[in-house]
């Protein structure tokens, strides 16, 4: 008799009609797995895109580089909001700022984050 599993279940397409292990796999793809710890900071980089506002100064900031006031008129939104999302940026490196004179001005901090943007967004469209 078949060894049970507790995550099995037959249930139309979404599961197998059969219980059955594919070893070879599980082992390659536990093989290629990421540690957990390096899964758990995957997942808190792509929580960053989440968010509207934050996708939104990140769209922007792909384009160019633009300082608190230029994305506050561009989203018509209050400075201490930006300002917050650009915060939240700034210490998960997905954004970089430098300062000219009294200006700060704000950029992606590398091209890694524009390509993740513009991979995702032909994607949908793919889709549509």
């Amino acid at each position: 008799m078949a060894e049970k599993n507790p995550f099995f279940t037959a249930a139309g397409d979404e599961g197998c009609a059969v219980y059955g292990i594919h070893e070879r796999a599980i082992r390659s793809v536990q093989d290629q797995m990421p540690w957990q710890e390096d899964l758990d900071k995957l997942a808190e980089f792509y929580r960053l895109f989440g968010d509207k506002t934050r996708l939104k100064i990140i769209w922007a900031l792909s384009v160019c580089e633009m300082c608190v006031c230029d994305l506050c008129a561009l989203l018509q939104m209050r400075q201490s909001a930006v300002s917050h999302q650009l915060r939240t940026l700034k210490l998960t490196r997905i954004v970089r700022s430098r300062r000219e004179g009294k200006v700060v001005f704000y950029a992606l901090d590398d091209d890694h984050i524009r390509n993740v943007l513009e991979v995702g967004y032909k994607h949908l469209k793919e889709r549509e």
